[in-house]
């Protein structure tokens, strides 16, 4: 009982830690591979590693096929399009703690488009968070904007935001239910191919086989793929947070403190003006 109420207490925070060393591990690995080629090698370990757990738990595979390719298409907007985006904005220069904070704006987003597609309304309280939000992204990207990475920074981590926003909407509508352990494969195998075929059309598949390399590689399959995913499931059927969406509020400062500690990745006044009012405005914008 002892250990069960430790893990309670201790799933949130860890969760929220792991889930921002994402970022963390791409920048690590991204100077010894080319980002769609770390997706392909990344993804192709990640659905090796889930087809043996849906193996060997005998985990139940969508017996409808318009699942199956609904769950995929899912599949290509989270995690090909957001992580590929994610990834071309660090190799473009954008701090990790940046990149992370447009992502972190994906509920916003999601509000607005649940609101626009599925016909959700949107109170007051939301519509000052939208504006806070925006606020504060414009006062963190004011200086950085000056800085010299420019719109070949922004564009990726812009395209990240769509990508996990649309795939968000897109499952809640098309499949909002499916096996985590056989859905993952599912996801995984399109991301994969298209990260493939962007590879083999962009890149040159350079990949230097160094410890850092190595760590973010294990690092990113293994305890980001594997270990955030699982504990966010417990925390969804154990009922230790009461809405899962407010842990993501946290992600973005998390992220920045590990960059500024790890990487040097030191913050202006507006941005840390900025920060807080992007977090408020994410909190207000969500029901």
């Amino acid at each position: 009982m002892l250990s069960r109420n430790l893990l309670a207490t201790l799933a949130p925070g860890l969760f929220v830690f792991l889930w921002s060393t994402g970022f963390i591990g791409a920048k690590f690995g991204l100077p010894y591979a080319e980002p769609l080629t770390f997706m392909v090698i990344r993804f192709s370990m990640v659905i090796v590693l889930m087809a043996l757990l849906a193996w060997m738990t005998q985990a139940p595979w969508p017996s409808d096929a318009r699942l199956w390719l609904r769950i995929g298409i899912s599949g290509l907007l989270v995690h090909a399009f957001y992580l590929g985006g994610v990834y071309e904005a660090i190799v473009e220069g954008l701090p990790v703690g940046v990149v992370s904070l447009i992502v972190g704006l994906q509920p916003v987003l999601s509000a607005v488009g649940a609101a626009l597609l599925l016909g959700e309304s949107i109170d007051r309280r939301q519509w000052l968070g939208f504006a806070l939000g925006l606020g504060g992204m414009a006062l963190v990207l004011s200086d950085r904007i000056h800085g010299g990475f420019g719109v070949g920074g922004l564009a990726p981590a812009i395209a990240a935001l769509v990508g996990i926003t649309a795939g968000t909407l897109y499952q809640k509508r098309f499949c909002p239910h499916f096996d985590y352990r056989s859905g993952a494969v599912l996801q995984f195998v399109p991301a994969a191919l298209l990260a493939l075929l962007g590879a083999a059309t962009f890149e040159d598949f350079r990949v230097e086989w160094s410890h850092s390399f190595l760590f973010a590689l294990g690092w990113l399959t293994l305890v980001l793929s594997l270990g955030a995913v699982s504990l966010l499931n417990y925390l969804i059927r154990s009922g230790t947070a009461t809405n899962m969406a407010s842990l993501f509020y946290m992600v973005p400062p998390c992220t920045a403190l590990i960059a500024w500690l790890v990487f040097d990745e030191g913050l202006t006044g507006a941005a840390m003006v900025g920060m807080p009012l992007v977090v408020g405005g994410v909190f207000l914008a969500r029901k």
